[in-house]
């Protein structure tokens, strides 16, 4: 036991990997998945905890909840902060501030992701069981989270928040990623959407979707790497649709298991024949079957 230790010592002088200050340094994963079960009561209050709300305790009930996580916001933030170089203390408090007002706009946007996914999922009963149960509106609450603190160049808690989600759903979605309202994730496993991804509003998605990008020559590549999918269109499941220069025009329908590399018009559908061969429709044309050449 003795020489075991000694050698696992050793190894953190020769390959590193130590926080050396003892988490003071770093974000804690664990500290930021409690922000996120944490801001899920902010937002939903009653959901996701044995405490019930009223009007008469509301006030002192969300007054403490949103103190405390504010707190742990930013010491969390002035972590990354300081991972990075920065004046840590000025930026985290700022940073928190513009959270807590941003709050109320987030909450409509995810009750608007929430009717989607109710209007959008004929075995749903009510919205109530959407913000309760379904991991696809887990899935963007936690985006749309991510997403602000990304747009604030928070470093290291964004991809934190959407890796700790991942963990949970299946659903991989950068925090960069631009998602427009009313999104709706049907059966979220295995969902991946790229960073410099751009989606509309009224857009679902299916299980086993990709948005990715096509192989790029080294990490440093700059510019958009990832489609784009207009408002209204519909992703069914397994479909992989790559590049940054590819859109999906609004109102399309994208069936299922099929590989796109180009832009597809809008008011069009893609799906396989019963031969394998992709088809592709517009509303003017039909091109019949192909190879997939092109799309």
């Amino acid at each position: 036991m003795d020489n075991a230790i000694h050698a696992i010592i050793a190894s953190y002088d020769k390959l590193g990997g130590v926080n050396p200050a003892q988490g003071d340094t770093i974000p804690s994963r664990k500290g930021v998945r409690i922000l996120i079960i944490q801001l899920k009561e902010i937002l939903f209050p009653g959901y996701f905890e044995p405490i019930r709300i009223t009007p008469q305790n509301r006030q002192a009930v969300i007054t403490q909840k949103v103190t405390d996580w504010a707190n742990a916001l930013t010491c969390e933030l002035s972590k990354s902060f300081r991972w990075q170089g920065g004046n840590s203390t000025e930026k985290a408090s700022a940073i928190t501030h513009k959270f807590l007002d941003y709050i109320p706009t987030l909450r409509a946007q995810l009750q608007e992701d929430a009717a989607a996914h109710y209007e959008g999922d004929p075995a749903a009963q009510s919205e109530d069981e959407i913000i309760l149960a379904y991991p696809g509106f887990l899935g963007i609450t936690v985006h749309r989270i991510a997403h602000f603190f990304y747009q604030h160049k928070v470093p290291l808690i964004p991809r934190l928040m959407s890796e700790i989600v991942h963990g949970e759903t299946g659903i991989d979605i950068h925090p960069g990623a631009t998602i427009g309202p009313r999104f709706c994730i049907d059966h979220g496993t295995g969902i991946v959407i790229g960073e410099t991804a751009v989606i509309g509003k009224n857009v679902k998605l299916y299980q086993g979707v990709t948005l990715g990008a096509l192989s790029v020559p080294n990490k440093n590549v700059q510019g958009k790497r990832h489609p784009t999918l207009e408002d209204t269109v519909t992703v069914y499941s397994g479909t992989t649709i790559l590049g940054g220069n590819t859109v999906i025009g609004k109102n399309s329908i994208i069936g299922g298991n099929v590989w796109i590399t180009s832009s597809i018009p809008p008011h069009s559908k893609v799906y396989l024949s019963a031969d394998q061969h992709q088809v592709f429709k517009t509303d003017s044309i039909q091109s019949g079957a192909f190879d997939g050449s092109g799309i």
